[in-house]
């Protein structure tokens, strides 16, 4: 492995909006970290039972299904603009919405463990479309929603994403 998956992508490499993510990221190899999250998800997940799964923390709020399905979601979006600009699509990759696919994803007729399976399974396509990247790729750029966007940022705001998630979850829902 070379340092490439190392080195934090600078505030030029993705919007503003993304800063968050990308600042939740231990420093280290963003692959392990993308590794590690999955393994804190399941961990935690791992005891809740559908019934507790199927509440939102507030009025309104997604329930913990739907957090859980979003996450993965949210994860194919990011691997899938990875994967376009780093095999050099130029093409300005559209933006899209989560709070319409939340209830459209049917995340609360599915059982918790199925869509713990899923983001495994998303996570792991992710996880090695990282590992598999040419060095060169990293540091390409590309438009998504109109803003630009670095390959490897798109790798910190995976795993952010998700670790930002899990602390929603954490404090409040379970």
């Amino acid at each position: 492995m070379s340092d490439h998956r190392r080195i934090r992508p600078a505030a030029s490499e993705h919007a503003p909006f993304y800063a968050g993510y990308v600042t939740q990221v231990p420093d280290g190899d963003v692959v392990e970290a993308l590794i590690g999250g999955v393994e804190i998800a399941a961990a935690l997940l791992h005891d809740v039972s559908d019934a507790a799964a199927m509440r939102g923390y507030a009025p309104g709020k997604w329930t913990l299904k739907e957090v859980v399905l979003h996450c993965s979601d949210a994860e194919r979006i990011f691997a899938y603009r990875a994967l376009r600009i780093g095999r050099g699509d130029t093409t300005d990759l559209p933006g899209w919405d989560e709070n319409a696919y939340a209830p459209m994803s049917g995340a609360n007729a599915r059982s918790l463990e199925s869509l713990i399976d899923e983001l495994e399974s998303v996570r792991e396509s992710t996880v090695t479309l990282f590992e598999g990247l040419p060095e060169e790729a990293w540091t390409r750029m590309g438009l998504a929603n109109g803003k630009a966007v670095s390959v490897r940022a798109l790798g910190w705001i995976a795993a952010g994403h998700l670790l930002h998630h899990l602390d929603i979850i954490q404090s409040r829902y379970l």
